[in-house]
């Protein structure tokens, strides 16, 4: 059974310091940042990261960020092409709300300085699998999310309405029949206790791919937000909608590193072993479908040829272009002796992100007064089934934001955690436990049953390994991050696979063998919440 006080039972709270800021931030990403900035024009703002602030899937995000700020382009086509590539599953008004404000978000962030690549003196535009148009800007190339914490990260640290902790890792959300009261976090250096009591609580925690054995996301990606909203009693919505990035280098020993989709936008092609285009077969869009397609294609046909990746070819690309557009990405293959102007590139995809994630409003409401999430680890409905490629830094972007406006209103009402007695409790004999070895473990189950495609039986067995862990993985064995993580990562784990239980059919990134066809019975969301899982 999930019980969503067993870690805050074993705490005894008199003894643990306590600080009281309006609005508290969970997450350094793009969604976090955002959220801060808005919620300190009205509060001030308490920022809390679990490793240093550049440590996010922001910091690592390539491709750019998909505006409708080009001639010929508008709000209503990138409407369009996002509710296209979601497979019928995205919410129309919130996907009106990212397309619309994000104009005016990207406008701020050239406000702020921020350094988009150019064209002359005009914002440069690329285009990306689903789009109809060039429609994304970036910056330094292929480095468009490390120049964007840069730039927020200048202004979080001169804002004097924000304190920023770092290294400090949220065990458990504060919360009390329906309320959240704030977070007990601890300090990973030292393994001190802290108590936070905000008047209201922003999750920014971002996504989950470390889940899985292959995944482009970094160490941090563990899970945590969805967890922690998961125990304080929020709905957990479409978590079997994971998305695979198509092309993800893959060299025996090396990280799955992110080869940009932004590669394939400027006329890259994929080919088979035997150096054939083969999308074609597959998608009358080629290399330009969405990335659920893409992926899916890719696994099709390393079955069909019995191999292990396929190649992603730039030799017919101009130099030039690829010097200015793709540094980062021809540097990290020229480390692997790859050099991408004359040799192929080996990919396959990995896991990259969580289209699903903790059910809001689009001001990130989560329906447990005071508790707000945002980015990845939320559920705005702007993805449906399938996310379109740069629309994720958007999203952080407007609903970020929206979240940090909302949130501090709340927070000047500000209240404190309800005094109680806690009494510890025994949940059972501790035993010797490697938790390194239960995360491999878990790894190779979500890789093996949660993948591109799943199957009923696969995904029932699945459960029922999950099931066993939770038994004797309990909250007194652990002191550190690491145990606290594993806990969050099968919490995540398990919602992820009951989710991919009860869909039924095959619908954008969620591909079951055993019910292969899209069902239109099923154009409707999946909601999750700890009342599912009480024994």
């Amino acid at each position: 059974m999930v019980n969503p006080e067993r870690f805050l039972s074993t705490i005894e709270f008199g003894s643990v310091p306590t600080l009281e800021p309006g609005v508290l931030v969970i997450g350094g990403g793009i969604a976090g940042l955002a959220a801060a900035l808005a919620a300190a024009e009205h509060s001030d703002v308490m920022l809390v990261t679990k490793d240093v602030f550049q440590e996010s899937n922001t910091y690592y995000a390539q491709g750019g960020i998909a505006a409708a700020m080009a001639v010929g382009d508008s709000p209503e086509d990138h409407l369009n092409d996002t509710l296209v590539a979601g497979a019928g599953l995205c919410d129309r008004e919130a996907v009106r709300v990212l397309v619309e404000e994000g104009v005016s978000c990207c406008r701020e962030l050239i406000d702020w300085d921020m350094p988009f690549d150019k064209v002359g003196d005009e914002i440069a535009f690329t285009r990306e699998g689903g789009h109809g148009c060039r429609r994304v800007i970036h910056a330094d190339g292929d480095a468009t999310g490390k120049v964007i914490v840069a730039t927020m990260l200048d202004r979080v640290r001169n804002h004097p309405n924000i304190r920023m902790l770092d290294k400090h890792f949220v065990i458990d959300l504060l919360h009390f029949e329906g309320e959240c009261y704030g977070a007990l976090m601890m300090d990973s250096a030292y393994g001190r206790m802290l108590k936070v009591e905000a008047g209201a609580t922003i999750v920014a925690t971002g996504g989950l791919g470390r889940i899985f054995r292959e995944t482009t996301n970094p160490e941090v990606a563990t899970g945590d937000g969805f967890a922690l909203c998961f125990r304080a009693g929020a709905t957990l919505r479409d978590m079997e909608f994971v998305q695979f990035h198509p092309t993800t280098l893959y060299l025996p020993g090396a990280p799955r590193f992110l080869i940009s989709e932004a590669v394939r936008g400027e006329g890259a092609h994929l080919l088979n072993l035997s150096g054939e285009r083969f999308m074609k077969k597959y998608t009358e869009q080629g290399e330009l479908a969405p990335r659920d397609v893409v992926s899916q294609s890719i696994f099709k046909e390393l079955n069909a040829t019995g191999t292990t990746h396929v190649n992603l070819d730039l030799r017919h690309i101009d130099d030039g272009l690829i010097d200015e557009r793709f540094p980062n990405i021809k540097e990290i293959c020229a480390n692997y002796g790859i050099d991408i102007k004359t040799e192929y590139i080996p990919v396959r995809p990995s896991v990259h992100y969580m289209m699903g994630g903790v059910k809001t409003d689009t001001n990130g409401f989560t329906g447990i007064e005071r508790l707000y999430a945002v980015g990845e680890v939320a559920s705005t409905g702007v993805h449906g089934a399938n996310r379109l490629a740069s629309n994720s830094l958007l999203e952080g972007l407007v609903f970020g934001k929206r979240a940090g406006l909302a949130s501090a209103n709340v927070g000047a009402d500000h209240h404190k955690f309800p005094p109680r007695s806690i009494a510890r409790h025994t949940f059972g004999k501790t035993v010797p436990l490697d938790i390194e070895d239960v995360v491999r473990s878990l790894k190779a189950l979500t890789w093996r049953d949660l993948g591109v495609y799943r199957d009923g039986p696969k995904l029932q067995e699945a459960e029922k390994s999950i099931a066993s862990w939770e038994r004797y993985i309990i909250p007194e064995q652990f002191q550190a991050r690491g145990g606290f993580e594993i806990q969050n990562m099968i919490t995540t784990a398990k919602v992820m696979v009951r989710a991919a239980l009860i869909r039924t059919e095959s619908r954008g990134a969620h591909q079951r063998i055993d019910y292969p066809d899209t069902d239109p019975q099923w154009e409707h969301h999946a909601e999750l919440s700890v009342r599912e899982f009480m024994e």
